[in-house]
């Protein structure tokens, strides 16, 4: 894989799903049949310039230069599928860990949000939990617990069950960051 700055590696990681569908969709559209509900569900979430941008890719458009609207993390994850469709080993990793510095608070901070009734954040996270299924492994397993986070679910041994060391640490933080917020 190509070796990218970490913020850029974040975004990477976290939408890798996403990246992977679009190749597989530019080279056999059947593939991917569920790839118009992803890209409405990321529309309905406010992402209308990435979106828009995906269907000139779905359409044929290959030059990066016609995708200069973009902003910082959009630009990311086109630039990255056009690399992917010239080269698919240069596609981030589906198996890829979330650095849990970064992602345990942006998930806690999601789930306490959801907790206290915003529609947008709950949209937000049920599409960050259909990319990290599509990732499987850990990232799959956290999707799963998403509900019962949102729900009130604080028991470890019932949450990690199943993980890696390292998903169990990522939860771990996440319920560490959660009793924080629920605190305040």
């Amino acid at each position: 894989m190509v070796q990218v700055p970490e913020k850029e590696q974040q975004i990477l990681t976290a939408h890798s799903g996403l990246i992977h569908r679009v190749v597989k969709a530019c080279a056999n559209r059947a593939q991917v049949p569920d790839l118009d509900q992803v890209l409405y569900q990321a529309e309905q979430n406010d992402w209308h310039t990435l979106v828009k941008a995906i269907r000139k890719i779905l359409k044929g458009e290959r030059d990066l230069a016609a995708f200069r609207e973009l902003d910082e993390e959009d630009s990311v994850i086109i630039e990255s599928i056009l690399r992917g469709l010239q080269n698919p080993e240069t596609l981030p990793s589906l198996d890829a860990n979330y650095d849990p510095n970064v992602a345990a608070p942006g998930i806690a901070s999601m789930v306490h949000t959801v907790r206290r009734g915003n529609v947008e954040a709950l949209q937000l996270i049920s599409n960050m939990a259909v990319q990290m299924h599509q990732a499987g492994g850990d990232m799959g397993r956290l999707a799963a617990i998403m509900r019962p986070l949102i729900e009130g679910e604080r028991d470890p041994d019932k949450l990690c069950e199943g993980f890696t060391d390292a998903g169990q640490k990522l939860v771990l933080d996440i319920l560490a960051e959660l009793t924080k917020l629920e605190a305040h």
